[in-house]
């Protein structure tokens, strides 16, 4: 019994907003959008978001999540330096105790995205 992948599902109504963020910002590619489902995939390195419009039978006032998205890089000064203009952050880039150089930063809905590199 082994699990192959986790596929987040971001909870937006801001869809195609949210795809221009991981398309011209992230560099992700948008891999199917049906705006009549109100549902999107994208993926990049083998990395998969789903995008869905709010479901019916849970209360939605705006897109939350208590946790955050860590993306593993070998190359976390090139995104640094490609997103600290461009990006609303959380905190700067910094080398941690713990053994890794990372970065935060909100997509537009809110959600936390961290980029880290083991040292």
């Amino acid at each position: 019994m082994n699990l192959k992948a986790l596929r987040p599902v971001l909870r937006t109504t801001q869809i195609p907003e949210t795809i221009a963020f991981y398309r011209d910002v992230l560099d992700f590619r948008l891999d199917i959008y049906d705006e009549e489902w109100g549902w999107a995939s994208l993926s990049k390195d083998g990395i998969e978001i789903m995008l869905a419009l709010p479901n019916e039978h849970e209360p939605f006032d705006k897109s939350n999540f208590t946790g955050s998205f860590y993306f593993n890089t070998d190359h976390v000064d090139e995104w640094w330096e490609k997103l600290k203009d461009t990006a609303r952050i959380c905190y700067d880039i910094e080398t941690f105790d713990y053994g890794m150089r990372e970065f935060a930063i909100y997509d537009n809905n809110g959600f936390l995205l961290q980029f880290g590199q083991e040292l």
